[in-house]
């Protein structure tokens, strides 16, 4: 099978806007690097950085600028989701990613299908609780509503001990199960945009 060629995007959302060091967003670029090795283009949104305004549409007027995210979203076959644990829970701003890509259920491509069908989607976690489990599969039930297919084993993660005070950015090194479970990720991430891309969904049934 010859592999398409694929784009990917990270969504990275950190509280902490750019240019400040971010644990979620290293571990998003460790993604990105690993998917790059297997020949994908990549980009990165750090969301905070922008106005995305609340809603549950395409575009919610009034300067927002979730709809020339949305674009790079779009033109990208590969999401990875990228959160910061807070309190147990996705970050605020993940919450309102997964929020406004909630409007896509209502999107249809050429052929009548979900827009956001034949792309794949992987998530990417942080934090110093043990939130990660918890907050990926909040993400991959909305995601898959939403149109997005998951590949097996499509998340890497890192959680520290509880009440404890280092964050992801300053370990000197990434620990060997949170860079295998990325490869693992990637890999069949890959594979399966690859395949996707090859041999589409069918279309619905008139």
């Amino acid at each position: 099978m010859t592999t398409p060629s694929l784009r990917a995007i990270a969504l990275v959302c950190t509280l902490t806007p750019s240019p400040d060091a971010s644990s979620s967003d290293l571990l998003a670029d460790q993604f990105l690097a690993q998917l790059a090795q297997h020949g994908v283009a990549t980009d990165k949104v750090r969301v905070v950085d922008y106005d995305v305004k609340p809603g549950v549409q395409t575009d919610m007027g009034n300067g927002d600028e979730w709809p020339a995210i949305r674009e790079r979203v779009l033109a990208a076959d590969i999401l990875v989701l990228s959160t910061p644990t807070w309190a147990g829970h996705m970050s605020s701003v993940a919450q309102r990613v997964i929020e406004r890509l909630d409007a896509e259920l209502s999107e249809k491509d050429d052929a009548g299908r979900p827009i956001l069908y034949d792309k794949v989607a992987v998530a990417a976690c942080v934090g110093n609780e043990d939130g990660a489990h918890a907050i990926t599969a909040d993400l991959f039930q909305a995601l898959n509503d939403f149109g997005y297919s998951i590949p097996a084993q499509g998340v890497s993660y890192w959680s520290g001990e509880a009440m404890h005070a280092t964050d992801y950015k300053d370990l000197e090194e990434t620990p060997e199960a949170t860079a295998s479970a990325m490869k693992a990720a990637v890999a069949n991430a890959v594979h399966l945009a690859a395949a996707l891309k090859i041999s589409s969904y069918p279309k619905p049934a008139s």
